[in-house]
């Protein structure tokens, strides 16, 4: 167990001991196989030479012919290697002299000035300065209706004709009644300057004239508000009445209202009213689009803040000549505490990372290598100098306003910021302005 054994007839064969030493025999077997991994195009005229390592895993007392490995398996491999890395070069070669990708076309619009205020947002209630509610001073059966709701009418223009039958009576009896009163009247009058009747029933009969004579003078005044007329131009409201109708004296039954010109009735926090003082600006804002519609100056405050809501009333008038605005109508106004003019950016330009706002600059290669990032300058070298680049830019912002975000720090005035494709936009990539 401790000698060690040759394969027979080989005399150039290494020694390799056998025994229980079993790191012995690995590591002599670990040599072997080194040998073999370097393969060898063995000469024609030489003689062949069996393996050792067919020596160390041949049985103890057996023989084994092992066949010599055949010269064109070893060149049919070798050539397969060679012409594997022929096309590996060639693949790197084409991807070498592949043609660039083009610039990314980009639109940009440079950092301006613009006006920014501190501003409060509320709601206010428009109301028309010239409002009236239509009445007729009279009852009585409306005999002829002349108008309906939306209609333009003049000063002047009748609206309606009432049925005056029962007036008119009324007005004959109270005629006929103090014609009587007045002759009982005279009559008694004559008998107490004779003292045949007491000045007491005189007195009577003479009140008793006078009171009938007034009714008369009242209802017959009634007979001229036959015809009711509009007092002021303007657009008719809801009609609510009709042919037919028996209306009641000092009963409201339309509106007549000029939209021409309406007064903001502006509802302030009690908070803000040491803030608040004549003349700043207010703007209405479209209840659909969200956009400014009309602007004008608070004109008066109210004294005192309503103890419900804790507002304080402001008033602000508006012109109203295209007819947009209308009696009534709620909608969004903003009051203007203060403004500024300052430098700012496009809503479009920025994006947000992590809670930092960016903005992608166009700029050049000279400004690109200020701060290259991880940009590949020396392959952006090779691109034409009128090329630009998208800088990612850190910029610190206001609240939006107008779409638009006052810059903090960041940016200069004038620098172009790119406002399209941001999603496909990194630091140092060339684009072009379209």
């Amino acid at each position: 167990m401790g000698g060690s054994r040759s394969a027979p007839g080989v005399d150039s064969l290494p020694k390799v001991p056998v025994g229980p030493a079993r790191s012995s025999r690995m590591a002599g077997i670990g040599g072997a196989a080194g040998q073999l991994a370097k393969p060898l195009l063995p000469r024609r005229d030489a003689p062949w030479v069996p393996s050792p390592w067919a020596a160390l895993e041949r049985p103890r007392g057996t023989s084994r012919t092992i066949n010599p490995p055949h010269p064109r398996r070893h060149g049919t491999a070798a050539m397969a290697a060679m012409l594997a890395c022929g096309a590996l070069l060639g693949a790197c070669r084409n991807q070498a002299q592949a043609p660039a990708r083009p610039p990314l076309s980009v639109q940009v619009e440079p950092a301006k000035v613009a006006r920014f205020g501190d501003v409060l947002n509320t709601v206010s209630t428009l109301e028309a300065l010239s409002e009236v509610n239509m009445a007729t001073q009279a009852g009585g059966r409306i005999l002829r209706l002349f108008v309906r709701q939306g209609d333009l009418v003049r000063p002047g223009q009748p609206l309606l004709v009432l049925d005056q039958t029962q007036t008119r009576a009324d007005v004959a009896r109270l005629e006929a009644e103090m014609e009587t009163k007045k002759l009982n009247y005279m009559r008694f009058d004559y008998l107490v300057s004779q003292g045949a009747a007491s000045p007491i029933q005189r007195d009577q009969l003479r009140q008793d004239f006078i009171s009938t004579r007034m009714n008369l003078i009242s209802r017959a005044a009634d007979l001229g508000f036959r015809d009711l007329r509009a007092p002021i131009a303007g657009i008719v409201g809801d009609v609510q009445v009709k042919e037919g109708d028996v209306v009641q004296a000092g009963a409201p039954f339309t509106k007549i209202i000029r939209n021409d010109r309406l007064v903001a009735r502006i509802d302030v926090p009690a908070v803000f009213s040491a803030r608040l003082r004549p003349g700043l600006p207010v703007i209405l804002m479209d209840p659909a689009s969200n956009r400014p519609i009309a602007q004008s100056m608070i004109r008066s405050l109210d004294p005192a803040v309503a103890a419900g809501t804790q507002a304080l009333l402001a008033k602000a008038d508006f012109a109203n000549p295209t007819g947009l605005l209308r009696n009534g109508l709620r909608t969004r106004t903003t009051v203007v505490l203060d403004a500024r003019d300052q430098l700012s950016v496009p809503f479009a330009a920025v994006t947000q990372i992590s809670g930092q706002s960016f903005v992608f600059v166009a700029g050049s290669l000279a400004e690109l290598a200020q701060r290259p990032g991880q940009a590949q300058l020396d392959t952006l070298r090779n691109l034409p100098p009128s090329t630009l680049f998208a800088l990612q830019t850190p910029v610190l912002l206001g609240p939006l306003q107008n779409n638009r975000y006052p810059v903090l720090a960041g940016l200069k005035p004038g620098q172009n910021v790119i406002t399209t494709n941001l999603i496909n936009l990194r630091h140092g990539l060339p684009v072009r302005l379209y």
